[in-house]
């Protein structure tokens, strides 16, 4: 017989963790943003996968990038602030995983060692 508390306490379980993860982590991408440090990644060069990305072009995603951070109306402190925040959504989003791994394998884990 199916236990479908069980079933729906995992699903909640899951969906919580995923929302915080996801979150956790798109905030801190848009705060660092906010601080003015883009992340621009150059796109590696596959043959059929994606798109490839000019020189040319990838220069002036570089330009825009810094005459946004220009124009960005924060002072240093708000911006210090925002970059500091984004690090602490990255690391709550890296333990939120961390936390999810060991639940998942942690007593497995514990009884193998010891």
């Amino acid at each position: 017989m199916i236990d479908w508390f069980a079933f729906l306490l995992v699903f909640v379980a899951a969906l919580i963790g995923t929302v915080t993860v996801v979150s956790a982590y798109s905030l801190g991408v848009r705060l660092l943003t906010v601080s003015g440090r883009t992340p621009i990644v150059t796109p590696a060069e596959f043959t059929d996968a994606i798109t490839i990305l000019t020189p040319a072009e990838i220069k002036q995603a570089e330009k825009r990038a810094k005459k946004a951070a220009k124009k960005n109306p924060l002072t240093d402190g708000q911006k210090r602030a925002a970059f500091v925040g984004a690090w602490v959504c990255f690391a709550v989003s890296g333990l939120a995983v961390l936390v999810g791994l060991y639940l998942i394998v942690g007593d497995h884990i514990i009884k193998l060692f010891s």
